[in-house]
């Protein structure tokens, strides 16, 4: 398992949040912004697939008619 795959959903999000910032960065030397941009990609590819288990998951729980819990923030 890669450190990344290692990060809760939410880590992983932060993680994005910081690249996107350096890659804002205009004094970013190209190699670095090169480096950076790849473990932004990977880390977003990683991101969307959680998120579609997630999915999944929550549309497996609906058709066997199990609850399925809202949190407080939900609607």
């Amino acid at each position: 398992m890669t450190e990344a795959e290692e990060l809760r959903f939410e880590e992983l999000v932060e993680r994005l949040e910081r690249i996107v910032e350096q890659m804002e960065d205009e004094g970013l030397p190209l190699e670095e912004a090169l480096a950076v941009y790849q473990e932004g990609v990977k880390l977003a590819r990683l991101g969307h697939q959680r998120l579609d288990a997630a999915e999944r998951r929550l549309e497996e729980l609906t058709a066997r008619g199990e609850r399925v819990e809202r949190s407080p923030q939900d609607p």
